[in-house]
């Protein structure tokens, strides 16, 4: 019998000793912190990796995840500067950077994070009017970042942002927002028509006012190609003329050739609409001279006879009847 309690009693406390052993050993996984206590007091805070506590003497008081914590929490009634009663719900984002004050800096962290939250947005609230709390999102979600993170240091525990989920106005002010967001974009559209109908009254102006300019300059382009045309045919006409003239002298004509050529032009005029016309002397001498000589082509007896030219005459005007 004492041979068999010599046996036993080795195997029992040794294994006792291994469950000891094995019972104080512990892994902190990754993204976690132990807070470790020895004798009631805090004694050290265990990182990632395998650690071991001296049986009955260290016991781990608190296991803190360093991940990102979200907490939504619920809607909170405020009242705004104009005595609007409104509910604002917001959620917020934090992180634990030390565990320690963690785990002894408050109670219940939480319960401290949502309090603290919900009178810093009472205060921010009271200072804003309902328009500018709907469209302050930003300025209200930093403020209560700021004050939070402030806070929250003594508990490390570091605010990484807050955002205002939702803002809740009563029933009647949302009818009212409603109704005036209705009358704003009417407006916007009376607007755009308006501003529409006055660019298409503006284009409409400058087409016709490009038209009017583009028929003028077609009427002036073609006063001025007519007007040159005529000036190119004044121009050849009195080309031809002044060429006329230059061959005439230079065939050197005769007297009596510029004679007859006289006579020519003075028939021409007087086969015109004139009442009247002037005779010069020169062209009456000239008339008696060719009236001599038909007749003695005309009387082949007849000897010739030296013909007299007659005297100057003055000019004498002879009227036409019509």
């Amino acid at each position: 019998m004492n041979t068999v309690m010599s046996i036993i009693a080795p195997i029992i406390l040794i294994v006792l000793v291994i469950w000891l052993i094995v019972t104080n050993i512990r892994i902190v996984p990754q993204a976690h912190a132990y807070v470790l206590e020895r004798l009631g007091a805090y004694h050290s805070t265990w990182q990632v990796g395998l650690h071991f506590k001296i049986p009955l003497i260290d016991k781990v008081a608190r296991k803190v995840s360093l991940k990102e914590h979200v907490i939504d929490f619920p809607p909170q009634p405020v009242i705004t500067k104009d005595n609007v009663t409104i509910e604002i719900d917001t959620v917020v984002y934090f992180q634990i950077t030390d565990p320690k004050l963690y785990a002894y800096g408050v109670e219940n962290p939480m319960a401290a994070i949502e309090n603290l939250s919900a009178t810093t947005l009472r205060n921010i609230i009271g200072e804003l009017e309902l328009d500018g709390t709907l469209t302050s999102r930003e300025h209200i979600n930093g403020k209560i970042r700021i004050v939070l993170d402030e806070a929250t240091d003594a508990w490390g525990i570091k605010i990484n942002r807050v955002e205002v989920k939702n803002i809740n106005p009563p029933r009647d002010i949302q009818m009212a927002m409603e109704k005036q967001m209705r009358a704003e974009r009417e407006r916007r559209e009376s607007i755009l028509r308006a501003e529409g109908e006055k660019k298409s009254a503006i284009l409409i102006a400058e087409g016709n006012k490009e038209a009017v300019i583009l028929e003028a300059e077609a009427a002036k382009q073609s006063a001025i190609r007519e007007a040159e045309g005529k000036a190119e045919a004044i121009r050849m006409v009195q080309q031809a003329t002044a060429d006329g003239l230059r061959m005439l002298s230079e065939s050197e004509p005769t007297q009596e050739v510029l004679t007859i050529q006289s006579l020519d032009a003075f028939k021409a005029a007087a086969d015109g609409k004139a009442t009247k016309i002037i005779i010069p002397s020169e062209i009456q001498g000239i008339a008696g001279l060719a009236s001599s000589l038909a007749e003695l082509v005309q009387s082949p007896v007849a000897a010739p006879a030296p013909v007299k030219r007659p005297p100057a005459k003055p000019a004498v005007k002879t009227e036409e009847k019509q």
